[in-house]
């Protein structure tokens, strides 16, 4: 629980951006701490994100929208950059609202047994083939604990990459996968201000996380190099300004980004130098690079090592193979 007194200065702190944009900071319970929502003032009144569905976000949100004279009853969109549970929780508590995102949110907001079928699935496939230990498979369960914190009501409408966001004919829709497989940014080419959910943070830099693919047939994502593509798109843009899913706005985007795909290649350099001539799989390259993370948070420590390898593929630089287990082995070319 977080205390009233800081609570009331959360919420006083975060409204009044502009005349058109009011942002919310709704505490989380995970270690990326507090999120943000954005009401967005056009033809339409729109929520941009909705917190994770604990009591504590949902008194952040309604006071948020007290303090911009609005009530959770007026509010008539709301809008999801992406899926994950700290954006995507209150989304039911807006019985209004029309819910809008990227076609992939549907596959995690209705999380049927098909849905709950294709993920275990898919992660134990990856598991194995990074060569992940037996008495590690546990993790498969792990990594659904969080959907208890997201809301459970499919898209009323589904956007995308050149759509325009119902409801304010300035802001376009962009896809900017790499983060998630849902993700989305809006963009406002006229203030030259950006949405951007995850996709850019003044202070971290998002992990590119390994999901499930949108269409079953298809293999594995590549999300570092998805991420580093959407990345790469926003350096050819004239942006004043990013508000983020979490922390403060970013102002020197360019400068911030280039940084940013800098430290990315140097990350991956460093892998390449573990891998040197010895066959390693990606669970041994994870334990290497995160002795003292990879057992508590295996699944993000594994997407950053495939992250690596997908990187280090893509440029040639080393090779892949698998044993008759299914395993797979990576050294250098």
């Amino acid at each position: 629980m977080i205390d009233e007194y800081s609570f009331i200065l959360k919420g006083r702190k975060a409204l009044n951006i502009n005349n058109h944009i009011h942002k919310i900071i709704i505490p989380t319970p995970f270690a990326v701490g507090d999120v943000n929502s954005y009401l967005l003032k056009g033809d339409a009144l729109s929520l941009i994100d909705a917190g994770p569905k604990t009591p504590e976000a949902w008194e952040a949100l309604k006071f948020g929208l007290n303090e911009a004279g609005v009530r959770p009853e007026d509010v008539e969109q709301v809008v999801l950059t992406h899926h994950h549970p700290d954006h995507a929780g209150w989304i039911d508590g807006f019985d209004n609202a029309k819910l809008f995102g990227h076609p992939y949110n549907d596959f995690w907001l209705r999380r049927d047994q098909a849905f709950f079928d294709f993920h275990d699935t898919f992660y134990l496939e990856r598991l194995k083939e990074e060569g992940v230990p037996e008495d590690q498979l546990f993790w498969i369960k792990r990594m659904k604990r969080p959907l208890s914190l997201m809301g459970s009501r499919p898209l009323d409408m589904t956007i995308n990459e050149g759509d325009v966001l119902p409801g304010h004919a300035d802001w376009a829709v962009m896809e900017t996968l790499g983060h998630a497989q849902s993700h989305l940014s809006f963009w406002n080419k006229e203030t030259k201000e950006m949405i951007g959910g995850d996709h850019v943070i003044a202070k971290v830099s998002s992990n590119p996380l390994i999901e499930p693919p949108l269409d079953p047939s298809m293999g594995r994502p590549k999300s570092l190099l998805q991420y580093n593509a959407s990345l790469s798109r926003l350096l050819k843009m004239p942006i004043d300004i990013i508000y983020s899913g979490h922390g403060e706005e970013v102002r020197n985007v360019h400068e911030l980004i280039t940084e940013r795909l800098a430290k990315q290649h140097q990350r991956a350099m460093k892998v390449l130098a573990m891998i040197g001539n010895e066959e390693k799989t990606v669970y041994e390259l994870t334990v290497q690079l995160f002795p003292h993370a990879y057992e508590k948070e295996l699944g993000l420590t594994l997407s950053e090592t495939i992250g690596q390898i997908d990187y280090l593929l893509e440029d040639g630089l080393i090779t892949e193979s698998m044993d008759s287990k299914g395993i797979f082995y990576y050294k250098e070319a």
